[in-house]
């Protein structure tokens, strides 16, 4: 036999195959499957909102398809709260952005108005979510029908496209509802005007202290939205709880003379009680630059600073001058009922080009930072009182602070990370949280395409000095004005997902 015709038997093989009963029946179920799933995701987009009452607002909820699950809280002007609320391939939006007239007025002709329609906001959420469900399964499983009847023009086929439609629909929204994260209220990620932020994320400290209450978190939140759309003021009125030290931590500014209106703002709005600076507030430490610090002393609050790696002890010198500032220097101090413990960075390397002290990974350099956190770490030791927060600018220096106290703080890399240290017998457990650039890298934040954040954290501690959660902050680079903030609850002492042990990072 000929390879030609060996060829052409297999082809006729190949083609008996596919013209089968079985192969059909696949082919014609894959495609019914594409059909049915067209269809949900058409009618997902077409008729997946609603409308429902929350409070004084008049919401729009909508569902549209998405890899990673996820909840928007829409608040035009003001900006929208993003949640981590479930998982599956559902994206839930809700837009608080219309006020009902009628409730609205009620509400500033009555002054518990607000409590009450807030207490209902629960309520009125599952509502809006069970009919936007319902919603959703019937837009879904219609518009699958319809395309199935178009394309097939066979009943069986179209009733059959509708099933899978229905399965994939109620899969959908059944996996969102399965791995719902209430808690995940207490933790969202805000995007808006930097001014709105303390008012629409709500209070830290009650956040902390009423971890796992779903239903009071959306109270607040709604209560909140509905004080800053019914104030005559055209800023929110934002109460730390009673007993709250706030402390702004904020490092690496290097000379970007943006980063103080920020840091204003964020004292005025989110009611700062002390600014911790963990160096390296100008770039090459000379005598012309000192005028730079003289911002501190318009904030208005005590500025506890250490000196980092581009700061001169002419820097230190200039930030002791202001009136608010507090200098540390492998000393002990008490600010605001907080103790700090702090140590400037022994290195001064504003140029890595012509300092061999201050470039890369060598041994002498890693040696000198063990051994700056040892000085610290012994001077907390012999402290007549226990030291709420460690200062370090380099967290290369932080290693040896381990057990020594609760919460080091440091800067120097450009990158946020929060880490627990690894933990010593007997010594209690130490996070460590390292500041992005405040400065957004003063001009070498320009080197890249993407500008780099400007970055700054809110710490919430209790009455007890114990940190309950904190904010961070972020503005786009130079130039750019989108704001995010993300709030953080401290739950326990252990390393969370992202938390992880610390590694000390590459020097800067």
């Amino acid at each position: 036999m000929s390879k030609i015709d060996r060829k052409a038997r297999v082809m006729r093989a190949v083609g008996r195959a596919v013209r089968s009963l079985p192969t059909r029946k696949v082919g014609f179920a894959l495609v019914m499957l594409g059909v049915a799933a067209a269809g949900v995701i058409i009618g997902v987009l077409l008729g997946a909102h609603t409308n429902t009452d929350v409070g004084p607002f008049r919401a729009e909820m909508s569902i549209t398809p998405s890899i990673v699950g996820d909840t928007e809280v829409a608040i035009p002007p003001l900006g929208s709260l993003h949640l981590n609320s479930h998982d599956g391939p559902t994206h839930l939006s809700v837009n608080l952005g219309t006020l009902d007239q009628r409730r609205t007025e009620a509400l500033l002709d009555d002054p518990a108005g607000i409590s009450r329609a807030s207490q209902t906001a629960l309520d009125d959420v599952k509502e809006g979510l069970i009919r936007l469900g319902m919603r959703t399964v019937a837009a879904s499983v219609l518009c699958a029908m319809v395309l199935a009847a178009l394309v097939f023009r066979d009943v069986r086929r179209v009733a059959w496209s509708g099933f899978l439609a229905l399965a994939i629909v109620a899969g959908s929204l059944g996996t969102a509802a399965a791995t719902l994260r209430p808690n995940s209220i207490e933790e969202p990620r805000y995007e808006g005007l930097l001014v709105n932020a303390p008012a629409v994320v709500g209070d830290a400290r009650a956040i902390a202290d009423n971890y796992g209450k779903y239903a009071e978190q959306l109270q607040h939140i709604v209560a909140n939205v509905s004080r800053i759309y019914t104030t005559v003021s055209t800023l929110p009125v934002y109460q730390p709880a009673p007993g709250t030290t706030s402390v702004l931590h904020v490092s690496d500014l290097h000379l970007n003379p943006t980063a103080w209106s920020m840091i204003r703002t964020v004292v005025e709005q989110f009611g700062i009680d002390v600014v911790v600076d963990t160096g390296d507030i100008t770039d090459w430490g000379s005598e012309p630059e000192a005028s730079y610090v003289a911002s501190i002393s318009l904030l208005k609050v005590p500025y506890v600073y250490i000196r980092g790696n581009h700061d001169s002890a002419a820097t230190a010198a200039a930030v002791a001058q202001q009136s608010n500032a507090v200098v540390l220097d492998n000393k002990v101090a008490t600010v605001a009922g907080l103790t700090f413990a702090g140590i400037g960075d022994p290195r001064f390397t504003p140029d890595k080009e012509t300092s061999p002290a201050g470039s890369g990974n060598s041994k002498q350099t890693a040696e000198r930072m063990i051994g700056t956190g040892e000085q610290l770490a012994a001077t907390i030791k012999a402290a007549d009182r226990p030291v709420d927060i460690g200062l370090v600018h380099d967290p290369a220096s932080a290693v040896t602070l381990t057990g020594t106290c609760p919460l080091v703080l440091a800067g120097h890399t450009h990158k946020r990370e929060v880490s627990m240290l690894a933990p010593v017998p007997g010594g209690m457990p130490t996070r460590l949280m390292v500041e992005g650039s405040t400065g957004g890298a003063g001009l070498r934040g320009l080197e890249d395409e993407e500008p780099l954040p400007l970055a700054m954290s809110v710490l919430y501690f209790d009455e007890n000095k114990v940190l309950q959660a904190y904010d961070d902050i972020q503005v786009g680079g130079t130039g750019q004005a989108q704001v995010t903030l993300e709030r953080k609850v401290i739950k326990d002492e252990q390393a969370t997902p992202s938390e992880g042990q610390h590694a000390p990072p590459t020097p800067r």
